[in-house]
């Protein structure tokens, strides 16, 4: 049986982005979250080869250093034409300062030296790996996808990372046209549209009920 998690959790991200979305997403179960950011607590080497990896390395060394439950999220865009790149490298794609008009420059720039130009040739799928670790060592797990296709040039500029270029199926609009609401609002007020709206809704269904 899941283990509940309630009270003060720290989310273990630097990247506002991925903060904002979580405690967007968390905000509605009474839950206090706190970054490892403003914790001041350093970024752990994510050495895995895997999204699950790389999450539960970020989630333990979270919950080691603040001696709190620690929620991490390792998510990423993995390209079919390239081979399921950038993967677990979405981030590294943009550089240190986190350039992703670079980033999905690249991804661009791969397909076209695949002359990757028909929607069937630019299919992408969206990862996330949600994981809660607590101090003692347990640890809880989750997968979160949505597929979709690439568009050139990008659209929009909510969301963040690689959200401009990703066209989810079944939809007109990219995920950087889309308000927060409409990418990761869950139901009934949205339909928990986004890879990580989908693996949250798993984790609250376990651990949030």
């Amino acid at each position: 049986m899941a283990r509940k998690l309630e009270g003060r959790v720290v989310i273990a991200t630097h990247n506002p982005g991925k903060l904002r979305e979580m405690r967007e997403l968390l905000s509605p179960h009474g839950i206090e979250a706190v970054s490892a950011g403003e914790l001041g607590l350093p970024e752990p080497d994510e050495t895995g080869t895997t999204f699950q990896a790389n999450a539960i390395i970020k989630a333990e060394a979270a919950a080691r250093a603040a001696k709190l439950p620690a929620l991490s999220d390792d998510s990423g865009l993995a390209v079919e034409a390239l081979h399921g790149e950038p993967g677990i490298h979405s981030a590294r794609w943009a550089g240190p300062d986190k350039d992703f008009a670079r980033a999905m420059r690249m991804v661009e720039e791969k397909l076209a030296a695949k002359a990757a130009k028909a929607p069937a040739q630019r299919r992408a799928t969206f990862l996330s790996v949600l994981v809660i670790a607590w101090p003692d060592g347990h640890l809880e797990k989750f997968e979160g996808r949505v597929d979709g296709t690439l568009v050139w040039p990008p659209r929009g500029s909510a969301g963040f990372g690689y959200d401009p270029m990703f066209l989810p199926d079944g939809h007109a609009r990219t995920f950087g046209e889309m308000t927060a609401e409409e990418k990761h609002g869950l139901p009934p007020r949205g339909e928990g549209l986004s890879h990580r709206a989908r693996a949250f809704m798993q984790l609250a269904k376990a651990c949030l009920g």
